[in-house]
């Protein structure tokens, strides 16, 4: 049986990825600090549960390991720009210092999941060989981590980068901060669509199953295919301007819900636009997509209406972040002798 290390297991590609490699037959490390509460994954033979900071890894989470998928990171933009610097020691620093504690432990096989935001703002339709021009410290952080990772390759660790679209659909860590989760919302709870301004930017979408459906193809593909390489992960079918996009889904949710959907528009015009070639991954490894935009809406409504998913806190990344940042300064004010109300009182 081949055991893979996942960081940011409890997140939300984490969280699904994790239940599929148990189903196909692999041993599962799943390393997180769980801020978003270790609930999201179910108890299972095989799978061995550590609540780690990414940043505090050693060589023994390594042993017996075949593979890694490092998943953790500091996600969103708004997240990055506010907690800058554990953006950098999370998604660039801690993420090369796994790749060399895998190397250095005889793992095999290391994949980077990245960012497609990597590319910023381009006029042209872009592949793999495009120069980057990350506009944010989310973004530029992936790319130092592209970058730093891919110098560790050899013929006995392979690595391999990730460059996938923005994610959507649901996910047991669910999140409503994602593009396509958001519009789903406000227009089935609020019977308002909100949409960034000013509606003209191009962006790719991936459904969170197709994702983590690459990861496993990723696991059985020989290393000589894919060793040192770079996948733009999505596909041209569910490449969107944002505009086009929304009013696409305020129509779709209208007519489930048969009640009428605005559009609420929000925000400075965000110059994040780039369309991304995907011909290289569906070339290589013969992965396409599965789902659209319109079957990933349908499943959020119908989680929404069954009751097994709302929008919570913890379901907006800088706002649970920003939560827990404040809950630490109050308890640290307060604590004392080991606690608040109840105190250690051996030393008395």
């Amino acid at each position: 049986m081949k055991r893979v290390l996942v960081t940011g297991a409890g997140g939300y590609i984490g969280s699904v990825l994790v239940p599929k490699l148990l189903a196909n037959g692999y041993a599962v490390r799943a390393i997180d600090r769980f801020f978003f509460g270790s609930n999201v994954l179910e108890k299972a033979p095989n799978l061995e549960i550590i609540q780690e900071d990414s940043r505090r890894l050693s060589s023994r989470q390594f042993r017996d390991i075949d593979a890694v998928i490092d998943l953790v990171a500091i996600s969103n933009d708004p997240s990055g720009e506010l907690f800058e610097a554990a953006t950098w020691q999370i998604n660039h620093e801690g993420r090369v210092a796994t790749a060399k504690l895998a190397k250095a432990s005889g793992v095999p096989r290391y994949i980077l999941p990245s960012s497609c935001s990597i590319y910023g703002f381009q006029k042209e339709v872009v592949d793999e060989t495009a120069p980057t021009n990350p506009l944010t410290v989310y973004a530029r952080a992936n790319e130092r981590a592209e970058i730093d990772t891919l110098k560790l390759c050899e013929d006995d660790f392979s690595v391999t980068v990730l460059r996938q679209a923005t994610v959507f659909g649901f996910s047991p860590r669910m999140r409503f901060d994602l593009a396509i989760n958001g519009m789903t919302y406000g227009a089935f709870a609020n019977r308002c669509l909100p949409l960034m301004r000013d509606g003209t930017q191009y962006r790719p979408m991936l459904h969170v199953q197709d994702a983590t459906d690459l990861m496993l193809k990723l696991l059985e593909t020989k290393p000589s295919l894919i060793n040192g390489e770079i996948f733009n992960v999505g596909s041209t079918a569910n490449t969107y301007q944002l505009g086009s996009l929304g009013k696409e889904i305020a129509e779709l949710v209208s007519e489930i819900i048969d009640s009428p959907v605005d559009i609420e528009w929000y925000g400075e015009p965000d110059h994040r636009s780039y369309q991304v070639s995907f011909s290289k991954v569906e070339r290589t490894l013969g992965w396409q997509a599965r789902w659209n935009a319109e079957k990933g809406c349908r499943e959020i409504v119908e989680k929404l209406r069954s009751g097994h998913l709302n929008r919570t806190s913890q379901t907006i990344t800088l706002d649970w972040y920003q939560q827990l940042s404040q809950w630490h300064q109050i308890i640290r004010s307060v604590e004392m002798y080991g606690g608040i109300l109840d105190i250690d009182r051996g030393n008395q």
